[in-house]
């Protein structure tokens, strides 16, 4: 007796969704806000992670409220996902040009690709890069006594590893 063969184990294959998709969703809700997107990731399993900033600081009210905006965009009858919406982590390191922005005044850390490792206040950050100012005591010649001395550093973007913001208890 012919019958038909019926596989034990059927493949489906998942869809991964958009990151174009759920970055204009969120770019188009934080647009009239003071609030800027730091990073987005989805991965092959539609596991949506979503960091958020501001220069005034991020709400644990706003990432809800961005949560729900996210989550009302998309269908979870067409794709499941898990979405988590954070702010951005203080010691992580900065991930777009608006953080550098919000930190300008503050202390931070720069490491560039060639390993070399420099701590000042950020005074100044644009499309290019950064200049951080740094503070160190040095003797001028003929002088007995070392003295304050200021220094500018300018860094291409394109050359720094790492940026972070330096947190000092005083």
């Amino acid at each position: 007796m012919k019958g038909t063969t019926v596989p034990l184990f059927v493949d489906i294959k998942q869809s991964m969704i958009a990151k174009e998709v759920v970055y204009q969703i969120i770019e188009d809700f934080i647009v009239e806000k003071s609030y800027y997107l730091v990073d987005l990731k989805i991965t092959p399993d539609n596991r949506i992670s979503v960091e958020i900033d501001s220069f005034k600081g991020v709400s644990i009210d706003f990432c809800i409220e961005l949560n729900k905006h996210i989550e009302s965009q998309l269908d979870r009858e067409v794709e499941d996902y898990e979405l988590e919406v954070s702010s951005a982590g203080l010691t992580e390191p900065f991930k777009v040009q608006k953080q550098y922005e919000k930190n300008i005044g503050n202390d931070v850390e720069v490491l560039t690709k060639t390993g070399l490792k420099t701590v000042g206040i950020l005074v100044a950050a644009d499309n290019q890069g950064i200049v951080l100012e740094l503070e160190k005591m040095e003797k001028p010649e003929g002088a007995k006594r070392k003295i304050l001395v200021s220094e500018k550093l300018s860094y291409l973007y394109e050359d720094i590893k790492t940026t972070k913001y330096l947190i000092r208890f005083k």
